[in-house]
């Protein structure tokens, strides 16, 4: 069974939901994740109303498309950060409130429980198609970001205190294995999308925090290997030594130069998309990123959830893009063999 080709509506929740769906199925895909933000997926709604889920589903079904997976990176962003005045863009006013950090977080940690107790009410509202789906994969998911407080220390300058790191990774647990708690009450997963600014954002940054959350059987990895690339991270061994910890995937592609460029890695404070950057974001098929090899990797460690386009790319038309990366990641995907390619040597 080919995996569903779906797209991240993150990057388009200035759209209403009706319109979504519209335009994606125009596009080529089979489904959508839902963001949580825009009109695209509401937390309080699916918990307050009775048939808001029911709603989102007849919307999706008459665009003959599906959802297999929600996403809550905003908020979640905001559960460990250092909170400024640029969380107040990202959030609901009911999360930022008056800007105490310590107030947004505790809201936003609440906020993720409820994330997890409304994913649970949608994928039950669900066709039996995509029941059967999550069935057979086994994992009901809610992707999002975790937030850090220690992603300011990344380059230990000044000399860092010797329990500085841990004390953040320890602020991670105590934050998020409540959340966590709730969602092995729900039957949800999370996956965070490793990814810079977040507690883990390599390989070895995530395996360091899942022993601080204690391997919490509900903590795992959305696969984003566009946030790898640039940094020189094994991507292919990212779900080599994850595996079945990968609980969705995303295809999202990276450029970066192969010489010297006048802004760096670290990105300049300049704008993404500046002539003379390091490394950019690419519409899928047009980074470097090694989407073959990413496949067949998937296909070792088992991975049969969805490939969800997230589409960014700063010097393309984001509905072009869109189209010809439905049909790039169409093209990925293939049948396993059940035979040995020289099995008919012996006949």
């Amino acid at each position: 069974m080919p995996r569903p080709v779906c797209l991240f509506t993150g990057q388009w929740a200035d759209l209403p939901f009706p319109e979504m769906c519209r335009k994606a199925k125009e596009l080529g895909y089979d489904g959508l994740e839902l963001a949580c933000w825009g009109d695209h997926f509401d937390v309080p709604r699916a918990l307050a109303e009775d048939d808001y889920c029911a709603g989102q589903w007849k919307i999706l079904l008459n665009h003959g498309l599906r959802s297999y997976a929600i996403s809550a990176h905003l908020v979640g962003q905001a559960v460990c950060d250092r909170i400024d005045e640029r969380h107040a863009s990202i959030l609901p006013e009911r999360i930022y409130g008056d800007g105490d950090p310590e107030g947004v977080r505790q809201r936003a940690a609440a906020e993720l429980m409820d994330t997890g107790r409304a994913a649970r009410r949608f994928f039950d509202a669900a066709p039996d198609d995509v029941k059967e789906f999550l069935s057979t994969t086994g994992k009901t998911v809610v992707n999002g970001f975790t937030g850090s407080s220690i992603w300011h220390l990344l380059y230990a300058f000044p000399p860092l205190a010797p329990d500085a790191l841990e004390k953040g990774f320890a602020d991670f647990a105590e934050r998020w294995t409540p959340i966590m708690d709730v969602f092995r009450d729900e039957g949800v997963l999370f996956a965070l999308e490793v990814h810079p600014t977040e507690i883990a954002f390599d390989i070895a940054s995530a395996a360091r925090a899942l022993d601080a959350i204690d391997h919490h059987p509900c903590f795992g990895f959305n696969f984003d290997p566009s946030h790898f690339g640039y940094q020189g991270v094994d991507y292919i061994g990212f779900v080599r030594t994850f595996g079945d910890l990968i609980h969705n995937c995303h295809v999202k592609d990276a450029w970066w130069s192969d010489r010297p460029t006048p802004i760096g890695v670290f990105g300049g404070h300049v704008d993404f998309g500046t002539d003379g950057r390091f490394w950019d974001f690419r519409s899928p098929g047009r980074g470097c990123i090694d989407f073959e090899g990413i496949v067949r990797a998937l296909n070792h460690v088992g991975y049969r959830g969805p490939l969800t386009v997230e589409w960014e790319d700063p010097m393309m038309a984001r509905e072009h893009g869109a189209r010809e990366a439905a049909t790039f990641t169409r093209s990925l995907d293939f049948a396993q063999s059940a035979a040995a390619f020289d099995a008919a040597f012996s006949e």
